[in-house]
């Protein structure tokens, strides 16, 4: 057996779902360019489960589809009012949330393709509903309804802040799910796709899911972009801040990718919303300091930013919580692990791979008296 730390360069299965070749990304077959720039999330979330654009009919369907499940169970709501408020991070409310709701399915346990594409359908309605009652229920506040005459994008900010989303708020933040939506067999869709592959419902692969993404080494990158850039507090500060971290041989968040080499196709389009976002606030120092670090880390490391890096300023800019970046990451990503779900159930072979023994051999049991 070879082994590969990380399954690195492995591939472990086929996917019609999404493609990164050459640095270019693809949703079943659409450059991540064109969707980004014409496509709304609502139409993605249909092709990454269809593999092809809606007709106009479609994707109304589908539009209302999801607004006839918009709405929580009271009994998940309570619960967030029993959750231990200030010591509880919000990814581990939605990843236990997301089992909840499970419970209240009837079809849950139900295996065939209409269920599993009805649950999908619920649990895509749901999430940002999930995120947006847990944000206000920790402040004290009254979880917001959702609006059945708004889409997903325009109802996550109204959910979270109860006020009517600006028009380019709602493009910025429809541009963002649009780019998260799905990244070929990244840790988190492996993690669902190990799970549903025992047979498993789709709630526990979202759970898991979920589960992988709270790990700061896959979910949370932009989260410590904004952590950074409060740091540093102001343009004059960005370069001698970057600098040192530099010289300090330290990671500087935002940068890099395991699996592109020449730079994430995704970044630029959320390079240009952080600009009109934070010129619209009022605040363009968050775009002005991101810009500098862009500058100085690709010309010192060769390092250009990723996806992670200008979603932090933009989020920022909508009034969104630090906390719930990642969460925001896992509203956008279950759209593209339910379709690998969907996709492992149509052809499933249970995932088991193996390991390189690496412990001690030739060993002999010895009665416990005997032993020192």
């Amino acid at each position: 057996m070879t082994t590969a730390r990380g399954l690195e360069g492995i591939v472990a299965t086929t996917s019609s779902v999404s493609s990164i070749i050459d640095d270019t990304l693809t949703y079943a077959g659409y450059n991540i360019d064109d969707l980004a720039e014409n496509a709304s999330f609502e139409e993605v979330i249909y092709l990454l489960w269809h593999r092809k654009l809606p007709t106009q009919a479609e994707l109304d369907e589908l539009k209302q589809q999801l607004a006839d499940n918009y709405d929580l169970p009271q009994e998940v709501l309570n619960h967030f009012k029993q959750y231990p408020i200030d010591k509880v991070h919000p990814m581990a409310a939605l990843r236990t949330a997301v089992s909840l709701i499970g419970l209240y399915d009837e079809e849950a346990d139900v295996m065939n393709d209409e269920a599993n594409y009805r649950k999908a359908i619920r649990l895509q309605a749901k999430i940002s509903a999930l995120v947006t009652a847990f944000a206000r229920i920790r402040k004290g506040q009254e979880p917001i309804a959702p609006r059945k005459d708004f889409g997903l994008a325009a109802n996550f900010l109204y959910m979270l802040s109860g006020k009517e989303p600006e028009a380019v708020e709602i493009e910025a933040f429809d541009k963002a799910l649009v780019l998260h939506a799905d990244h070929e067999l990244n840790a988190s869709t492996f993690t669902a796709r190990v799970c549903v592959a025992t047979l498993s419902d789709v709630y526990s692969g979202v759970t898991a899911a979920i589960g992988a993404l709270k790990g700061p080494l896959h979910g949370g990158a932009n989260e410590q972009v904004m952590k950074m850039l409060s740091e540093i507090g102001s343009a004059d500060n960005a370069e001698p801040y970057i600098l040192n971290k530099l010289n300090n041989k330290e990671k500087v968040m935002g940068f890099g990718h395991r699996v592109y080499r020449q730079g994430d196709p995704r970044a630029k389009h959320l390079k240009e919303m952080s600009r009109r976002l934070t010129e619209l606030t009022g605040e363009p120092q968050w775009y002005e300091m991101s810009t500098q670090i862009e500058e100085l880390v690709t010309t010192q490391k060769k390092l250009p930013p990723n996806v992670d890096f200008y979603s932090a300023s933009v989020y920022h800019s909508l009034g969104i919580d630090h906390d719930l970046f990642t969460p925001v990451f896992a509203v956008s990503r279950v759209s593209g692990w339910l379709a690998h779900i969907l996709e492992q159930y149509s052809n499933n072979r249970l995932i088991r791979p193996r390991a390189e023994y690496t412990g001690p051999d030739m060993q002999t049991y010895v009665p416990i008296g005997e032993r020192k």
